[in-house]
């Protein structure tokens, strides 16, 4: 049985090897590894872990996915949404996506991704998430950025 729950400091070599072997079919699929998830190193990963919240989705023992985030002004920034390719399809990011926004009741919600990636376009979209711009990285790459409004009860 999956399990989600907060990630600790000694799980963030494996999230980041499970980050590279996740992106590394967005790389094959843009064309480059000029990608910024496949450059980030384990420092910087312990600098985000530092500055905001890291969940985990595991089987046993085995780190499957992961989600991160911090909140600044208001609005709580998702960044890398990932689960190994083994378990992809299977409802896991929905499920981090939303143990996620239980953290933070309330709040607005930005996060980006690759506009050829119509699986995670798909997945926001299903999720509440609208397209509010869009930036050019490189000539390989464009983010798509979205955002989720607070729900008004």
């Amino acid at each position: 049985m999956i399990e989600i729950r907060k990630a600790e400091f000694e799980d963030l070599e494996e999230i980041l090897r499970l980050q590279y072997l996740a992106f590394e079919t967005r790389a094959i699929e843009a064309g480059t590894r000029d990608i910024p998830p496949l450059k980030q190193t384990l420092d910087e990963v312990k600098d985000e872990f530092q500055k905001g919240l890291f969940l985990k989705a595991v089987d046993g023992n085995r780190i499957i996915g992961s989600v991160r985030s911090r909140e600044e002004n208001g609005t709580v920034y998702i960044g890398k949404l990932i689960v190994h390719p083994e378990y992809r399809r299977n409802g896991y990011g929905t499920a981090l996506l939303h143990e996620m926004e239980k953290c933070y009741p309330g709040r607005r919600f930005e996060l980006f991704t690759g506009s050829d990636d119509a699986d995670n376009l798909r997945l926001y979209g299903r999720n509440g998430y609208s397209e509010f711009c869009r930036r050019e990285v490189n000539p390989y790459l464009t983010f798509v950025y979205l955002e989720k409004e607070p729900e008004i009860s």
